[in-house]
């Protein structure tokens, strides 16, 4: 009885590796310089493979790895549908936020995923940054800061004073002087001159802390403009100096970082003709600044503070600022 059942065996296995063989041969036959695999071929051998445990010995035109190959991916391929039938995955952003980003981003080439984010959440919309980086419109492109334990621990008792040079269309030189309070990140004061002395710096200081306003401390660098008239002012007014160490603008980094930001925002793509056409394009950039820009370090606010406008209460629109270089975004009620 055993040696019928294993002879029936024996054929039932011969009669397979033939099927298998013949399969083989089939695919052989076509006119091509490598016979491709159809989908049917790789079924074939992915259900051989579970039902004749003899299949490896008689596959030739594959390997027996790529046949397991073929039915893991199939198993993903099966988990994956499994998983998501009757699923519609994360809810998709609306085309109207999608076509406000890019809106945004292309009304303001110099702003990232961070500034249009403040902005949409001013505007009552909830989205995340990352969907907001998806969406805006890609243009090309043109650290930790230290002290940051103490800045943030005395930003109510600290300020800080800085220079920087501007040249004007017929190359002579303008020097901007700035008056940063750290709490808010507010610039309390700001002058244009071609001929930074010690006297003048020391009436900049009188007018930006009047009374008792004055800061605890003022943080500057090693300008030799910062002469004995300065000093006294600072002294008399009771705000002890911090001088930053000799090249080391990473020691100041408020006021730098305000600096490159009216670079980068502002004067970099303006013409400067002379002291008073600075100060009027530098007084519109601070209004922008105080008011309608949002920070990073102030929870996606401004320094004058900017309240959120709930979502569906007007239409969208944009005011210029800063002659058109920035925008505003503002819902206006119907």
């Amino acid at each position: 009885m055993y040696k019928i059942i294993e002879i029936f065996a024996g054929r039932a296995a011969l009669h397979t590796e033939i099927l298998a063989l013949r399969q083989q041969v089939a695919v052989l036959k076509r006119k091509r310089p490598r016979p491709p695999l159809r989908m049917s071929d790789r079924v074939f051998w992915v259900i051989l493979s579970c039902l004749w445990p003899g299949w490896r010995h008689s596959l030739v035109i594959v390997r027996p790895e790529t046949v397991l190959g073929w039915h893991r991916k199939g198993f993903r391929l099966f988990w994956t549908w499994k998983s998501r039938r009757g699923k519609s995955g994360r809810p998709l952003v609306s085309r109207e936020i999608r076509d406000l980003i890019r809106r945004m981003s292309r009304d303001n080439t110099l702003w990232g995923a961070p500034r249009i984010h403040g902005e949409l959440l001013k505007l009552g919309f909830s989205i995340s940054q990352a969907s907001v980086s998806k969406y805006m419109v890609r243009h090309p492109s043109p650290p930790s800061q230290s002290w940051r334990t103490f800045l943030t621990n005395h930003a109510d008792c600290l300020a800080s004073i800085d220079f920087f040079v501007v040249p004007t269309a017929t190359f002579r030189l303008l020097f901007g002087f700035i008056v940063l309070h750290h709490e808010r990140r507010r610039i309390v004061h700001f002058d244009v001159t071609a001929h930074p002395t010690s006297d003048w710096i020391a009436q900049q200081i009188r007018e930006a802390f009047p009374w008792d306003t004055a800061p605890r401390h003022l943080i500057r660098d090693r300008d030799g403009a910062y002469g004995q008239s300065f000093r006294s002012t600072v002294m008399a007014m009771g705000v002890e100096e911090v001088v930053t160490a000799p090249r080391s603008p990473w020691q100041n980094p408020y006021v730098e970082r305000l600096i490159g930001s009216v670079r980068r925002e502002c004067l970099d793509h303006v013409i400067i003709l002379n002291e008073r056409h600075l100060r009027r394009v530098l007084g519109s950039y601070l209004d922008y600044y105080h008011g309608s820009r949002t920070h990073l370090s102030l929870g996606k606010d401004t320094p004058d503070g900017r309240p959120a406008q709930p979502a569906g209460s007007g239409t969208v629109v944009s005011l210029p600022k800063v002659g058109g270089l920035h925008h505003r975004y503002e819902r206006l009620a119907a």
